[in-house]
């Protein structure tokens, strides 16, 4: 491994720009660095209830019951995955917070100043199907607003499909505002999306009778085996849902005042926001199997059914404009850096986030949501594949090989301690590899299904152990200025 190079000026490294560069502490020098740590407790609970409290997640605790769960074993598989996943988050946090640092500059300690791209694309490409996804959803709402004030719209051909498209091109025309745009907006997604929240909840209980018969919805296991066969992949799909962010989490802790603020903020804000507005959809949910005789997950379609028009126009303008608040926040931050870390000379974060939206439409969202064993089974628990391991190898880096110890301007540099071999670490690509296949191989053999059911637990673990024993197998003290 060369030896550490001089600092230098990184602004004119060719792995920086201003996106992708530290931030600082309010009062510290400003020169070669983004953006200031000023975010406290506060914005990090306002984070995940604006994040926490959308379609998706009424979507995924509504998807658990037309699997079906009854709703104490939905409400509970919600909490107890985002419990799980609320550990990964405030481990990959930390060296954020600590050193100002986004995810796909972190990800060159392990994955080297090159390799870092594997890791940045994988998570990128993870965030343009949820930035698809959302978008369908945004313009399935466009679609049925359309149908109730306009009954004709109903013939006119691919009509979906069109309002998809329009949807996206509003997306497309926010991102070009800029990231100052982007977060101004995101403020007021958490309360527009629980006021329709306690509408769907205010009508279910008047529907079905009360709270008696929505919460007397039966499960359908027939005993304790067949429950833990759906229970396993559902808690699976339930720790997927925030795999994304638990990787790119740097992203946000990078501008905390201090490590407690952005511990105390998400350990408050994620599993009780996430589990408060699943019951919502749980509840609701349940309350259509009363009322229809079968569960309805999606909330643009159950809002289809109502028979006031005014009520109808008013809640699908809410998702709607709740929903492009979201995707923006939550699925083009990340993928955009990530982006610009493929070429941070040429491709800003506006670059990254058109890319985005054009892979969002490549990725087909419209398949995706066919139904609720494509949502939890293929979508959310294939991607937990790769996700797992990314996040095992650069926990056990940061915590186990380097003991939180990083060199930053290293990060920047080509040749410095980062470098490893041509700017690659083969080891965390391999150990990436290694625990992805591992975890896919239940696709193929049916006696290994299990690896597929819990792919991001055996991802995860498979890749943690073989990055570190490769890592340590070399005898080497990987610790900065050690090396």
């Amino acid at each position: 491994m060369p030896p550490p190079t001089a600092r230098g000026n990184i602004e004119s490294s060719p792995l920086y720009n201003p996106d992708l560069a530290p931030t600082v502490r309010p009062g510290e020098a400003a020169s070669g660095h983004r953006g200031a740590r000023t975010w406290g407790t506060y914005n990090y609970a306002a984070l995940w209830v604006s994040m926490s409290v959308n379609i998706l997640t009424y979507m995924l605790a509504a998807s658990l019951i037309q699997g079906g769960m009854n709703w104490k074993q939905a409400v509970f598989t919600v909490f107890l995955g985002n419990c799980i996943v609320l550990v990964p988050m405030l481990l990959n946090s930390h060296p954020g917070a600590q050193y100002g640092i986004p995810f796909p500059v972190l990800a060159r300690a392990s994955f080297g100043v090159l390799g870092a791209n594997v890791a940045a694309v994988l998570r990128a490409l993870v965030a343009c199907g949820w930035f698809g996804i959302q978008t369908w959803i945004g313009g399935e709402a466009i679609n049925v607003l359309l149908a109730t004030v306009w009954p004709a719209w109903k013939a006119v051909p691919h009509g979906a499909g069109i309002c998809f498209m329009a949807f996206w091109l509003v997306n497309l025309a926010v991102i070009l505002k800029g990231i100052e745009y982007i977060r101004f907006l995101q403020g007021i997604s958490a309360p527009v999306l629980l006021g329709v929240g306690l509408l769907l909840l205010g009508w279910a209980y008047v529907k079905a009778g009360g709270f008696g018969p929505m919460l007397s919805a039966p499960s359908r296991f027939g005993s304790f085996s067949e429950f833990l066969k759906f229970l396993i992949p559902a808690l699976n799909a339930t720790v997927g849902f925030w795999a994304t962010v638990s990787l790119n989490i740097p992203d946000f802790s990078r501008f905390a005042r201090s490590q407690r603020a952005q511990v105390i903020g998400q350990a408050l804000a994620l599993p009780t926001t996430m589990t408060l507005y699943s019951l919502v959809g749980v509840l609701v949910t349940s309350a259509t199997v009363v009322i229809y005789g079968s569960a309805i997950w999606d909330p643009v379609q159950l809002l289809s059914r109502f028979h006031s028009r005014l009520a109808v126009v008013v809640s699908l303008v809410a998702i709607l404009l709740a929903t492009l608040n979201v995707n923006i926040g939550a699925n083009v931050v990340s993928p955009a850096n990530d982006f610009s870390n493929l070429w941070p000379r040429k491709i800003s974060f506006k670059i990254g986030g058109v890319i985005t939206c054009f892979m969002g439409i490549a990725i087909m969202p419209w398949k995706l949501l066919d139904n609720y064993k494509t949502f939890i089974f293929g979508w959310l628990g294939g991607y937990a594949a790769f996700l797992g391991p990314v996040a095992g190898i650069m926990i056990c880096d940061y915590w186990l090989i380097r003991k939180r110890s990083l060199l930053v301007n290293d990060l920047y540099l080509r040749g410095g301690v980062y470098e490893y071999s041509g700017g690659f670490n083969w080891k965390a690509v391999g150990a990436l590899f290694l625990g992805a296949a591992v975890a896919l191989v239940g696709l193929v053999v049916p006696a290994l299904r299990f690896a597929y059911d819990y792919s991001w637990f055996v991802g995860f673990a498979v890749s943690f152990a073989a990055y570190y024993g490769m890592m340590i197998g070399d005898g080497v003290d990987w610790k900065p200025g050690c090396q």
